[in-house]
């Protein structure tokens, strides 16, 4: 549950940017397309909370972010004519390997063992190890 709640923040976390760029295109829909992109903001701020009640701040970040960045990428791409060269879809790929990467190591690590803050952590080839 919470990891849809993490990809709905996202989502939302897509708005606002898009909202300042419709804002800059239609002059006459200015303050229509910042409310959208207010709301966008608010919204993805709030599903993010709500989402790092169960993962961790630090993942629930990198794949908010990631997600958001390169939803904003396509989209800029798609409608904005925004370049889509090989560098730029090479660094889009690697921050998507980053987020995949980063939800399978908490995977890993809530099926091992509850974090105790204060705690070292040793990592084997599949857990984590607690002193």
């Amino acid at each position: 549950m919470h990891w849809l709640l993490l990809i709905i923040a996202a989502i939302f976390e897509i708005g606002w940017p898009l909202g300042f760029k419709l804002s800059e295109t239609q002059p006459e829909r200015f303050w229509t397309w910042i409310s959208f992109a207010i709301i966008s903001m608010t919204l993805s701020g709030l599903f993010l909370y709500f989402a790092q009640k169960t993962i961790p701040v630090s993942t629930a970040y990198i794949i908010w972010t990631g997600l958001g960045a390169i939803g904003t990428l396509l989209i800029g791409i798609s409608f904005f004519g925004d370049s889509a060269s090989l560098l730029r879809m090479f660094f889009a790929y690697s921050c998507r390997n980053c987020g995949i990467g980063m939800y399978k190591q908490i995977k890993v690590y809530f099926e091992c063992a509850p974090l105790t803050i204060g705690s070292p952590i040793f990592v084997t080839d599949t857990c984590y190890i607690w002193d």
